[in-house]
């Protein structure tokens, strides 16, 4: 079984908070939708909400996410009242879609906004609004692919100034093991933590810090 963001029981709500959130920010209080979409990805608010904190997936309407949102950011704005309107448009939509995305595929708004803006994924309704909402996943995995071409695992060793050689050596895994890790070849989610322990204690980062999202992968299970 997949392992999601938070409980599905939430995801409706949270999919109709986003849309509104995104809609009253940009329609009606005029903001960027860019401004608005690192605004997500960086307060506070929008990390408890892509971890299923009741109070933000459930506990307040679109508008009222919106505003601590941009206030946590710092983002000025003329308010006005709380405006949500029944007719469906390409901003609520995009929050919409990002909020399913999000929680599917249980990643950060920050992830998804350093590869995706609010403002490409705004564009993409005219082709994905009447499509099944998995077509807009596989969309977006693939953008996501094509941005992290590296694996954690790389970028850690790297950043260590070790070559594949040195990093089994100092670790004891094996250097085929860390090849494979590293051509996504062999899913290093799935290995053992005596594993992970042995690369994440030379390469001075915790365990989880290797692990890599799904999307990294070239063939993605659905549940």
């Amino acid at each position: 079984m997949e392992i999601r963001a938070y409980d599905e029981m939430y995801l409706s709500s949270a999919q109709n908070i986003l849309g509104h959130a995104v809609d009253f920010a940009v329609m009606t209080l005029e903001i960027e939708p860019n401004v608005f979409g690192k605004a997500l990805a960086f307060s506070r608010s929008a990390k408890q909400f892509s971890s299923g904190n009741p109070r933000y997936v459930a506990g307040v309407n679109g508008c009222e996410f919106a505003r601590e949102v941009l206030d946590e950011y710092g983002i000025t704005y003329k308010d006005v009242d709380d405006i949500m309107y029944m007719d469906k448009s390409p901003e609520y939509w995009a929050g919409w879609a990002v909020a399913f995305y999000q929680w599917y595929m249980d990643v950060s708004f920050s992830e998804i906004f350093n590869v995706v803006t609010l403002d490409e994924i705004i564009a993409m309704y005219p082709v994905y609004h009447e499509m099944d909402i998995m077509q807009f996943v596989d969309r977006m995995n693939e953008l996501m692919r094509d941005a992290y071409t590296h694996t954690k695992l790389y970028k850690h060793r790297k950043n260590n100034g070790l070559s594949q050689e040195g990093l089994s050596r100092e670790s004891g895994v094996p250097l085929r093991q860390i090849q494979l890790f590293e051509q996504r070849q062999r899913d290093i989610n799935k290995t053992s933590s005596a594993t992970l322990y042995k690369l994440s204690k030379v390469l001075h980062c915790s365990m989880e810090d290797l692990m890599d999202p799904s999307y990294a992968f070239n063939e993605l299970k659905r549940c």
